[in-house]
């Protein structure tokens, strides 16, 4: 059962995403790459909202969660080429693009190698550590590879009303950098929180 603290604090999360994305819907940059950017957090919203009587996930991924949520709404907002934060890095250290979006693929892979690793973990699909490892990294390579394809087909389909939410920049390698960097993310995230995550999962099975 439920405690009430994790209920109320799943509850705030729920209340912060929504928060983010009235904001983000006020006035962003174009409607249309507004839709593209956000439309991947509101499917995930919908489906933990289905499954969430039968399937509750640990605070930490449920935190990551939003914060994936988070980065996709704000990119909706200004679109990823045009994040005024990252514009101002980009002018201080002398860089040739906005890379708001680099962020945005590093979580790509950072928070569904969490998400990824507790589904294995949990339903006792992978007994060993070395294996879970390569599968998570090789689950957030193809998450990444399947979103280029999405990306490159609704670029077929819409043409330049696109280009906001594609992002390149006139970068000739942004594909092969975007997965780069998805790799990169989902790594770390296991290097940095596979014992923390381990525990959560530990201590979520003992309530």
């Amino acid at each position: 059962m439920l405690d009430k603290n994790r209920m109320k604090y799943h509850l705030t999360l729920l209340f912060l995403f929504c928060a983010a994305l009235t904001w983000s819907g006020i006035a962003p940059h174009d409607y249309f790459t507004w839709f593209l950017e956000v439309i991947p957090a509101l499917i995930g919203l919908v489906v933990l909202i289905i499954i969430y009587p039968r399937y509750k996930f640990t605070d930490l991924a449920y935190t990551l969660m939003l914060l994936h949520a988070s980065i996709l709404i704000v990119g909706g907002h200004y679109t990823y080429a045009e994040v005024p934060c990252f514009d101002w890095i980009k002018e201080a250290c002398n860089q040739s693009r906005n890379n708001y979006d680099k962020v945005g693929h590093f979580a790509q892979g950072f928070i569904p190698s969490i998400i990824a690793r507790e589904i294995l973990i949990r339903d006792n699909i992978v007994h060993t550590k070395a294996w879970l490892n390569v599968i998570v990294v090789s689950l957030c390579m193809a998450i990444s590879a399947a979103y280029e394809f999405l990306e490159w087909a609704v670029a077929e389909l819409t043409g330049e009303s696109a280009e906001a939410f594609l992002g390149t920049q006139g970068y000739a390698w942004d594909t092969q950098s975007d997965m780069l960097y998805a790799t990169m993310g989902a790594i770390t995230a296991l290097v940095l929180l596979g014992k923390y995550h381990r525990q959560a999962i530990a201590k979520l099975n003992t309530e």
